[in-house]
């Protein structure tokens, strides 16, 4: 995957998230990490009070979705229409759950983004990424946002790396990507639209669009139906 390969317009369709205000200023997706927050507070106070709850202070829940009573969510916070947020779900804040979005149990976030209809429903870690529409992670598949030598994370493409300055990025998971049970995204992975990873993979850096990954040196293109 080469750099132009990453941006934002490339990986994902913008009408499909509330998100989009935020998502149109920036070049690359990891460069909206660092406002997620403040995006929130600014998007929650201009909610329609006759659509939305407002049961805390940052928090903001669209009256259709489906809330656990076991769930744990702390604000900033957006969950939007038809979401539903299963049993023992841990919300940690900086957070916009898009329309028709499930996260399952046990499944934990913090700061991200996650488009319509996407799914993370089964012991899923999500943290300082971005998934785009429809994206599905598999049963105990995470998002890996720290790097185990705690020095600032860079992306590599094919015609180059770029430094993120951040030290917490985790996985830009373009629309219609399908992640496998039990994988993990290492800090810094980019994964193009409608691309699916075997399960129990261990992904680092890039991969191409409409691709299968099967492990890392090996990807193929897929198909036309």
């Amino acid at each position: 995957m080469k750099k132009n390969e990453m941006k934002i317009t490339e990986l994902y369709s913008l009408e499909n998230t509330m998100a989009k205000p935020l998502l149109e200023e920036y070049e690359y997706p990891w460069e909206v990490l660092p406002h997620i927050g403040e995006f929130i507070k600014e998007l929650g106070a201009k909610l329609p009070k006759k659509e939305y709850d407002c049961p805390a202070n940052g928090m903001w829940i669209h009256k259709t979705a489906k809330i656990a009573p076991t769930a744990g969510i702390i604000g900033p916070v957006i969950i939007g229409p038809a979401a539903e947020i299963r049993h023992c779900a841990y919300i940690r804040g900086k957070v916009i759950v898009g329309a028709g979005a499930v996260v399952g149990n046990s499944t934990e976030l913090k700061n991200v983004i996650l488009f319509d209809q996407v799914q993370v429903p089964h012991y899923n870690y999500v943290g300082d990424s971005i998934l785009g529409f429809k994206a599905h992670m598999g049963a105990g598949s995470i998002t890996s946002n720290v790097k185990s030598d705690k020095q600032l994370v860079m992306v590599h493409g094919e015609d180059g790396d770029i430094e993120t300055g951040m030290k917490k990025f985790g996985a830009m998971i373009g629309d219609g990507v399908e992640v496998g049970c039990g994988s993990v995204l290492n800090p810094g992975t980019v994964i193009g639209k409608n691309t699916n990873i075997y399960p129990l993979s261990s992904v680092r850096g890039c991969v191409d669009k409409n691709s299968i990954y099967k492990n890392q040196g090996e990807v193929a293109l897929k198909r036309e139906s």
